[in-house]
């Protein structure tokens, strides 16, 4: 049988491990900054300048882009979880002392940031400001207020408008809330929209991070712990957001298998019936492919406090004769999944089993449809390929967690950096194609645990017209910068056409 170019191509892959990535990317550490606390990062270009949340001091660390050193630090006066940057206006998300009050967004010109003591602007907003972004005309600021529940008091789940468009210093605020949706839970959750019980839909949709659309239009919002994606229209804020379950993906299906025990002695993943995964994507970032918004989700997963190890939940004898088996410690029995979703029948026991997150990234289009999963192959790829990254005794409880995620366009090629939080690793797709992307690489730095924060730099806006990628990692305190590359088309033609007779002779030798 002759081989096919496909097979040379393999080989080739094979055979010469610097084509291990595709489209000859390669990534280096610039610089890495050490502070306690860093989670979200965001640049100015006129000062070239980052601004890391530091929660430890309540402020921001404002940091040199070229070298990394500390430049300065910014007092809050309380815990900041989320920084933007548009046009040398510096916005930040930052609770109140009693996480169920109303936080704010304090704003000041990026400018004054060198001494670390700017005029602060703040304005009031929902409870638990988690997230903020600018609309691309730097306009408006819309504002993910998670409104979480704390000792009985449950806040309503919010977005706000910020609207700037006069000044930093006469900014107004608009609240966007679900109330139109309160009376209709049991609706809600027939539709696969999560709502808790004996919660109202307005005090239970908790919105978690946010995206727009190119033109501004439109706030794609993810309700995490609901699984549920929220579709904001900015240009009437009278309409109700729309809800849309994002479901769950089928485990017992090929290429959507999960390992889901962290006592069997093997990493390794299986296929189970009746198990599914709530996709609750945390961090959501935007693309446009030819006129044509796509959205890509990090699926997470989330708890509050009602998950449960699989041993010690009942399970309907017969849809699971094997129930003795699966709650083995060495099968499935020690991983979490939902007490509150799968009794399909209500009888109390389960018929379903749903477990947290999708161990995945997906793909959706501007009506909120998915349009493609990668299913396991992240735990695939690290098993296979990069075992010291294994995000080892999570198996049971959402795995390697995809939790960040960046979009960066180099020449026609765009690319998704997805953070993975338990592995401390960012690991890079090819996305050009939304229907069907492609994996790239891993990337890690020593000594960085729990990227939390991820965001790109094209060279149109960098400081040496390089393409970069930043990363704030929780855990570690680490704030690091790596530049990333693909090369030119004719360049990476003649490569491959200089490594094309060792990969001949060694295809032949196979």
């Amino acid at each position: 049988m002759k081989k096919s170019i496909a097979g040379l191509v393999l080989a080739l892959a094979i055979s010469t491990p610097v084509l291990a990535s595709p489209l000859g990317f390669t990534y280096e550490t610039v610089w890495t900054h050490s502070a306690s606390g860093a989670e979200i990062v965001a640049y100015d270009s006129l000062s070239e300048r980052f601004f890391v949340t530091n929660s430890s001091n309540d402020g921001l660390d404002v940091i040199n882009a070229k070298t990394g050193a500390h430049i300065s630090s910014v007092s809050l006066g309380g815990s900041p979880n989320s920084v933007a940057i548009k046009n040398g206006i510096v916005a930040v998300a930052v609770e109140a002392p009693t996480k169920t009050d109303n936080g704010q967004v304090m704003l000041f010109n990026a400018s004054e940031a060198v001494n670390g003591t700017p005029t602060i602007h703040s304005v009031t907003v929902g409870a638990l400001p988690d997230m903020l972004t600018f609309t691309p005309d730097g306009h408006r600021i819309i504002v993910a207020n998670e409104g979480e529940e704390k000792k009985g008091i449950d806040p309503n789940g919010t977005v706000s408008i910020v609207d700037i468009s006069s000044g930093i210093n006469t900014a107004t605020v608009e609240s966007i809330g679900f109330t139109a949706y309160d009376g209709d839970e049991a609706a809600l959750n027939a539709r696969g929209v999560r709502i808790f019980p004996n919660k109202t839909a307005s005090q239970d949709l908790e919105p978690e991070y946010i995206a727009l659309s190119k033109d501004g239009s439109k706030a794609f919002v993810t309700l995490q712990e609901n699984n549920t994606l929220a579709i904001i229209d900015l240009n009437d804020t009278s309409k109700a957001p729309t809800l849309i379950s994002l479901g769950s993906k089928d485990h017992s299906l090929p290429g959507q298998g999960i390992d889901g025990s962290d006592k069997d002695g093997v990493n390794q993943v299986n296929t189970f019936n009746e198990l599914r995964g709530l996709y609750q994507p945390d961090a959501i970032a935007s693309y446009n492919v030819a006129g044509k918004d796509f959205f890509i989700t990090a699926n997470e997963g989330d708890t509050r406090d009602e998950d449960k190890r699989l041993s010690k939940l009942t399970l309907d004898p017969t849809i699971f004769p094997n129930a003795a088996e699966l709650q083995k410690k060495g099968v499935l029995g020690r991983l979490k999944v939902s007490s509150i979703d799968g009794d399909i029948d209500g009888d109390g026991d389960l018929d379903q089993l749903f477990s947290y997150g999708a161990r995945s990234f997906s793909i959706f289009d501007e009506d909120g449809q998915l349009v493609w999963d990668s299913g396991d192959q992240i735990e695939q790829l690290i098993i296979d390929l990069f075992p010291s990254f294994w995000a080892d005794g999570r198996e049971d409880n959402k795995g390697p967690e995809p939790e960040g995620v960046a979009i960066l366009q180099i020449m026609d090629h765009w690319l998704a950096f997805i953070g993975l939080e338990r592995s401390s690793a960012v690991m890079v797709f090819d996305v050009t194609d939304p229907n069907s992307p492609f994996f790239i690489d891993l990337m890690a730095n020593f000594g960085d645990v729990s990227p939390e924060g991820l965001l790109t730099l094209s060279s149109a806006e960098s400081f040496d017209d390089a393409n970069y990628l930043i990363v704030a990692n929780e855990v570690s305190g680490t704030t690091t910068l790596y530049r990333v590359s693909i090369p030119e088309p004719s360049v990476l033609a003649l490569f491959f056409l200089g490594l094309l007779p060792l990969g001949y002779k060694q295809f032949r030798r196979s």
